[in-house]
């Protein structure tokens, strides 16, 4: 009875906390709201003012923001998609919805509370207003042929994807536009192991997350392998285009396709690969599934560390669906209203870009010099040296965008490729949650699932390297054993 009535107080005490989250959260964000509304007319004039040209966003029109990076919008049916022109071919691919259809906060609760009502008064009305609620979609069908004629008359096919010249509001030192003052357009690539590949006996590609770069294993991993590791194993960091050394083109949308034709350009043509193991990190395991899937007789061995797989219940839009789950619009925990303002606000998150990303150099200073230089700068590069568009794309269009196809990418692992899946994931992880590591395994029944205690996100490699390499040391020998006996 003593055990009952405390009971009580405590789940009214948490029902309350609940409700102020809630109650605080919206305030927060229908703030953020009404703030990334007067930052859109704010840096449409400080473009106009700077760069003498009226900037185009997602806030307005879909269609501009895309064709203005020299592509070309198509939607139908509620799916977009861009055709890019170049030189030898045509592409056609898959753009996330999440780029243009974000809305505030107070017109789904507007929407929520006015079907309510009216489902209380009648069905009928009921049925009317979830179709008069469903997002309308924007056709360009009609001027295709005419954009396309246009492109080509002005010289479209040439390949124009490494532009120069960084945006006003992007960081413009060395470190970060190496790429273009050298003139080269692979990705910066990271090695560790034999010089001579004929010495090598394996390869692996190590792939980063969202907002990271190849110091997140290049600092913490490469350092702690074994000597019998580094002479057997070329390892392969790279920089994700977009992020850290590697270009950073201003008018890419980094799709998936986009990311792969990079890695395979910079890695396994530049450096003769031909097998390999994959390690990847959050957002890295979107691309290491598509990377495999599309090299199904390569991979020896998958290693997905915190991967997003959230998956998407019938009948629903699978893009919004996955931008709900990773970034929910609640204050708390901070990660996860880091990941809010990430996925909601164009123009906050281009603020932050402005005010961290380009002032990067004054932040590093200030951090050694407050701690001491007892602080690792390795996360700061990372998370410091990118550009608003290639993070904005990026987080949409990987993470957002493929939503409904991993499903199918994890459907391919299991029935096409026989390599080793190991899955791992921090049991404090507050961002990606545990239960996404299980849903992989019950996609991949072979895939071995492992929970690490009392680890995040990032801790689940960064303070315990030592004993993360030597477990990749053990997948990378199981999965060349079991490769050679089933040969």
């Amino acid at each position: 009875m003593a055990a009952l009535a405390m009971e009580k107080p405590r789940m009214a005490l948490n029902w309350m906390g609940r409700v102020i989250h809630e109650a605080v959260s919206f305030v927060v964000f229908s703030f953020l709201d009404l703030l990334d509304f007067v930052l859109c007319f704010a840096y449409k004039l400080l473009d106009f003012l700077i760069e003498a040209e009226w900037k185009p966003c997602y806030c307005t029109s879909a269609k501009e923001a895309i064709t203005s990076s020299g592509k070309i919008l198509v939607s139908e049916h509620g799916e977009s998609r861009i055709v890019s022109l170049t030189s030898t071919k045509l592409e056609l691919e898959e753009v996330s919805d999440t780029l243009f259809s974000r809305p505030s906060l107070v017109s789904e609760v507007s929407k929520f509370t006015v079907s309510e009502v009216v489902r209380s008064v009648s069905l009928r009305h009921c049925a009317e207003s979830t179709v008069t609620a469903v997002r309308s979609s924007f056709t360009v069908n009609s001027a295709v042929v005419e954009m396309l004629q246009g492109k080509i008359g002005s010289g479209g096919g040439e390949r124009q994807r490494m532009r120069p010249a960084p945006r006003w509001s992007d960081c413009d030192c060395r470190f970060c536009t190496s790429w273009s003052a050298s003139g080269r357009e692979d990705l910066f690539v990271r090695v560790q192991g034999p010089k001579d590949h004929n010495k090598a006996k394996e390869d692996v590609l190590f792939i980063h997350g969202f907002i990271s770069s190849s110091s997140f294993w290049t600092e913490t991993l490469f350092p702690n392998f074994s000597a019998t590791a580094k002479s057997t194993y070329r390892m392969f960091a790279v920089d994700l285009l977009g992020f850290g050394r590697s270009p950073k083109p201003s008018d890419s949308l980094y799709t998936v396709r986009e990311h792969l034709e990079m890695i395979e350009q910079s890695v396994l043509e530049a450096h003769k690969v031909k097998s390999f193991h994959i390690v990847a990190h959050s957002l890295g395991c979107i691309l290491a599934l598509a990377l495999a899937v599309k090299h199904p007789g390569s991979v020896k061995s998958l290693t997905l560390l915190a991967p997003p797989y959230f998956p998407v219940p019938k009948g629903v839009q699978a893009t919004q669906y996955v931008m709900r789950k990773l970034a929910p619009r609640r204050v708390w925990p901070p990660i996860a209203f880091g990941a809010s303002l990430a996925c909601w606000y164009e123009h906050i998150t281009r603020t932050i870009c402005l005010l961290i990303c380009k002032q990067h150099r004054l932040w590093e200073f200030l951090t050694k010099l407050v701690t001491r230089n007892r602080v690792r700068t390795f996360l700061l590069e990372g998370f410091f040296c990118h550009t608003h568009n290639a993070a904005w794309h990026t987080l949409h269009n990987i993470i957002c965008g493929t939503g409904s196809k991993l499903d199918g990418y994890l459907d391919e692992v299991r029935d096409r490729l026989k390599c080793d899946v190991n899955v791992i994931h921090g049991n404090d992880d507050e961002l990606i949650p545990v239960e996404c590591s299980f849903n992989v395994q019950r996609r991949v029944p072979r895939a071995r699932v492992k929970v690490v205690h009392d680890k995040d996100h990032i801790t689940i490699i960064v303070g315990r390297q030592k004993a993360f390499a030597r477990e990749l040391e053990h997948i990378w020998r199981r999965a060349s054993s079991s490769s050679s006996l089933s040969s």
